[in-house]
């Protein structure tokens, strides 16, 4: 999937399109460095939605606490369901390898892209 196209897609969604990084996501991320963010989103997407079997799928994303948070719900990486709805990944298996770089990336995307607004929530 082309990333970039993804994302203009999520935009025309008035769901996705809400999420934005505030003051406080803005200083976190300034104060750990984007590339610990990275580091966190691979954690998170390890931990929360790789596996094919998740109990609580569709809420185990929590709406405020990490900018990475915020991110998977404006990306539709928050749960399998989503993932497999905008971003056409299999929820019956485990997430591959690529499979997590390419949600990394999304969701790094979408970060970079707001922290380079003048925009702020």
């Amino acid at each position: 999937m082309n990333k970039k196209k993804i994302l203009e897609s999520l935009k025309k969604s008035k769901f996705r399109s809400k999420f934005r990084l505030n003051s406080k996501y803005r200083e976190y991320i300034s104060k750990k460095g984007i590339k610990t963010i990275r580091e966190h989103a691979y954690e998170i997407t390890e931990k929360r939605i790789s596996s094919k079997d998740i109990k609580n799928d569709g809420r185990q994303t929590p709406m405020k606490g990490h900018p990475v948070f915020i991110a998977q719900h404006a990306t539709a990486t928050c749960c399998r369901e989503c993932i497999y709805k905008w971003h056409k990944i299999p929820k019956n298996r485990n997430l591959t390898k690529e499979e997590k770089e390419y949600i990394v990336n999304i969701i790094m995307l979408w970060i970079n892209k707001e922290l380079s607004t003048k925009d702020e929530y």
